[in-house]
């Protein structure tokens, strides 16, 4: 569930698909986000698990990867 969701909003965001969503794949280089694009990742994972993720955690993150395991921490699935 965590997954799913994660790749629905970096699909939406950043018009990549999911044959490209790696979980090695770093936002910035490898799928092109910039801050306002990750800000916007974060809200639709947030409101689509309602869970609430501290935006200090998650300017932390770099990889699709290292998002899936800061949204599993916050989340039941």
């Amino acid at each position: 569930m965590v997954c799913e969701a994660l790749n629905r909003a970096i699909e939406k965001t950043l018009q990549v698909y999911n044959g490209e969503i790696l979980p090695e794949a770093t936002f910035e280089t490898a799928l092109g986000a910039d801050s306002i694009d990750m800000a916007q990742i974060l809200k639709l994972v947030e409101e689509e698990l309602k869970i609430s993720i501290p935006a200090a955690e998650w300017a932390e993150v770099k990889t699709v990867g290292e998002a899936a395991e800061l949204i599993g921490r916050h989340s039941d699935g």
